[in-house]
């Protein structure tokens, strides 16, 4: 390929080579989109690639995991790749990275990827990310654009992968994108229609290797026409663009989104107090959810879509499981699975929502601390009942900081272990009190992700309950 071709579009991306690691199934969605636009294709994969050429297409070529850039010397007739697409998965310290690097081959993640495989009549990107609340604002905002009509898909780190919803041409008119922190520092060139960054807190650091590179990822969905951020968010606004559209829990200035008198209120993009929503229809409850809804509105408001048609599709969205999720009521005990509150942020909006709480929490810490969480809502807790592998940092916090909030730590590693943590949270809880899972840690160490934690909780609770009837 001449060197003065860009890789950009299956046009150019003919006949040139690209190495993809990763083959999972945003690895696979790359491998037949590359393979359709008739490049050569090699995969980090152990077994055989499973895909099957069209006429004029070759088949991939599987060289197992490596930790360098393949190239003459060491593969014959394999020349080295003119790209390297990677799968979220590889951190950029990575030795394969880190060789592509040292030999000037471009790195793409699967986003950056699908930016470059958009055809001229390609739908327009709705982006958004932030630490917490990216699904629930995605979907939020699928439902609003549907609401006008919009055929509309979430996609990103949601859903069908981004590179099989682009290569579906004009099967949509907009793309409703959630990135996450990884998938943005491996997309340089994306240049979304308006992209909103929701909030910020520590988060990831093991992989990016410290906050300062979390949060200039996460810059990266403003590249394009309009930047969203969020007015209440300090860490977002210290980051913030000058021209950014802002939206606030209060009540909002000229070109900005709000809340006024209960209700959604937009002074931006040409609106003069348009009433968007009210509060008490945004679901799931809770303060930051009403921030996401925001978010969401004002993606939607930055393409056009009418204040009838996001108040029609707030009302209509159905959210996802594990997401401050009523389980059960039982002898004046609520029970509520937040297993999607991953880390300290999360955890700490789900925790403001309810007055007195037995705090099921642990799991991994992903390298950040819980100690300002634990400050934050001592006064509300009634008790906590403490897993995983991090399980011992979040004693030490709470030892720190609530010395006075009675502690049990459930020793057993297995996925199990969760009927042993429902019982001693139901040892712990009274009549009035919710007992909340909000690890404010990943799920790994025991499960197989939040939504497999979740279910444990659920089903531990619900055999509670029977045997207590």
């Amino acid at each position: 390929m001449a060197d003065e071709e860009p890789l950009d579009g299956p046009g150019p991306l003919r006949d040139s080579t690209v190495l993809v690691a990763g083959y999972g199934v945003a690895g696979r969605s790359a491998v037949r989109a590359l393979v359709a636009a008739h490049a050569v294709v090699l995969v980090t994969a152990d077994g055989p690639v499973e895909i099957e050429p069209g006429p004029g297409e070759r088949q991939p070529v599987a060289l197992g995991p490596l930790a360098r850039v393949p190239d003459d010397p060491e593969h014959p007739g394999r020349p080295r790749p003119d790209v390297l697409v990677v799968s979220p998965g590889y951190p950029p310290d990575h030795p394969l990275l880190a060789d592509a690097a040292a030999r000037g081959v471009p790195v793409w993640g699967e986003v950056e990827l699908a930016w470059r495989l958009r055809g001229a009549d390609a739908a327009p990107w709705l982006a958004l990310t932030g630490t917490n609340g990216k699904t629930t604002t995605v979907h939020m905002l699928e439902a609003v654009l549907r609401a006008a009509g919009r055929r509309a898909i979430a996609v990103g780190n949601v859903g069908e992968s981004l590179v099989d919803a682009v290569r579906a041409g004009t099967a949509y008119d907009v793309l409703a994108v959630e990135l996450s922190s990884q998938q943005l520092h491996f997309a340089p060139s994306i240049r979304p229609a308006a992209g909103a960054l929701l909030n910020l807190a520590p988060d990831h650091l093991s992989w990016h290797g410290s906050l300062d590179a979390y949060e200039r990822a996460k810059t990266g969905v403003w590249r394009g026409d309009v930047a969203i951020v969020n007015l209440d968010d300090p860490r977002v606004m210290a980051l913030a663009p000058p021209a950014a559209t802002g939206f606030t829990l209060g009540e909002p200035g000229e070109g900005q989104l709000g809340v006024r008198g209960g209700r959604l209120v937009s002074r931006a993009f040409g609106d003069d107090g348009a009433v968007l929503a009210d509060v008490a229809e945004v679901r799931p409850a809770g303060r930051h959810n009403v921030a996401n809804a925001l978010g969401a509105a004002a993606l939607a408001r930055a393409l056009g879509v009418p204040a009838d048609a996001v108040a029609a599709g707030l009302r209509a969205f159905v959210p996802d499981a594990h997401r401050n999720e009523l389980v059960a009521v039982h002898d004046g005990i609520a029970w509520v699975d937040d297993s999607k509150a991953t880390n300290p942020h999360a955890a700490d909006a789900s925790m403001s929502a309810y007055d007195r709480i037995v705090w099921i929490a642990g799991g991994q810490l992903k390298g950040v601390a819980v100690d300002e969480l634990v400050a934050a809502h001592a006064g509300r807790l009634a008790g906590a009942v403490l897993l995983g592998q991090d399980r011992a940092a979040v004693a030490a916090a709470l030892a720190r900081h609530a010395r006075e909030v009675p502690v049990i730590t459930v020793d057993n590693p297995d996925h199990g272990a969760m009927v042993e943590v429902v019982r001693a949270a139901a040892g712990l809880a009274g009549t009035g009190d919710t007992v909340l899972l909000a690890p404010a840690a990943a799920s790994y160490d025991m499960f197989a992700g939040f939504a497999a934690r979740g279910d444990a909780f659920a089903a531990a609770v619900h055999e509670l309950i029977g045997d207590a009837s």
